[in-house]
């Protein structure tokens, strides 16, 4: 928590929705506006063409990792067990992480069974992630219940971010701005329900940390830029980074 002292008002963020994944989105934004999409990820008339995942089972893998390491990230925000009402706080923040991830899965894959018919594994990553993202503002106030449907809206919102932010141009290979972004923009305001926040501080707290973030990350990887252009090349596009970077193809059977 914090707060804006001369404006009387207070800020609320338990493990970090904003601090954490609202700012990395933020700088990860300033980075893809300086890079540019990848070359063949739009056709002439700006259509996104779907540039799928080489290994979902990997993918599947990291999201699991994620979903324990969450258990630390905001648990270990209590800062203490020591004494019985901390040791208390903790397993309540550990039984919400969890049902919030549950719900952001569930949300993301009927969201992709309903738009597309299918239920998509790469929606449903962003699902627990979003979920994981969308309690981490206040994964102590709410009961179980609660924390369920914060991270289904969550799962929801990913997936219309991800859709929008594609169609727009942006290319996000992983969903990341939306998942860590737009989610976090709602993980941090929805604590006024929640958590008993105001709006009105937690709205501020949102756009002084996008805000921030993004202008000083977006004049940062412009200086780089001009130094050492951060874009492969097209032909290393063309190549793939693995044989690229460390000379050595890590997906043969795909040539």
């Amino acid at each position: 928590g914090g707060g804006f002292e001369g404006l009387g008002i207070a800020y609320s963020d338990y493990a970090g929705s904003g601090t954490v994944h609202l700012c990395g989105a933020a700088a990860a934004m300033a980075v893809v506006t300086v890079l540019g999409p990848r070359n063949g990820k739009y056709a002439y008339d700006g259509t996104p063409n779907s540039m799928p995942g080489s290994n979902i089972p990997m993918a599947a893998l990291g999201a699991w990792i994620l979903w324990l390491g969450w258990f630390g990230f905001n648990g270990g925000s209590e800062l203490k067990v020591s004494e019985v009402s901390s040791a208390t706080a903790v397993s309540q923040v550990f039984l919400n992480t969890n049902m919030a991830a549950a719900g952001g899965v569930l949300a993301a894959m009927l969201m992709s069974l309903i738009m597309t018919g299918k239920m998509d594994v790469t929606m449903a990553i962003n699902g627990a992630i979003a979920g994981l993202v969308s309690i981490t503002a206040d994964p102590l106030s709410p009961a179980g219940g609660m924390a369920v449907l914060v991270g289904a809206i969550g799962g929801i919102i990913v997936y219309f971010s991800i859709v929008f932010l594609e169609k727009a141009g942006v290319d996000d290979p992983v969903g990341a701005i939306s998942a860590h972004g737009t989610v976090g923009i709602y993980g941090v305001l929805v604590v006024s329900l929640t958590g008993g926040a105001s709006f009105m501080g937690q709205l501020i707290g949102v756009l002084m940390i996008a805000g921030f973030t993004y202008l000083a990350s977006l004049g940062t990887i412009f200086f780089i830029n001009k130094i050492m252009p951060i874009r492969a090349s097209d032909a290393e596009q063309e190549a793939g980074l693995d044989i690229s970077e460390v000379g050595i193809e890590a997906y043969p059977e795909f040539k």
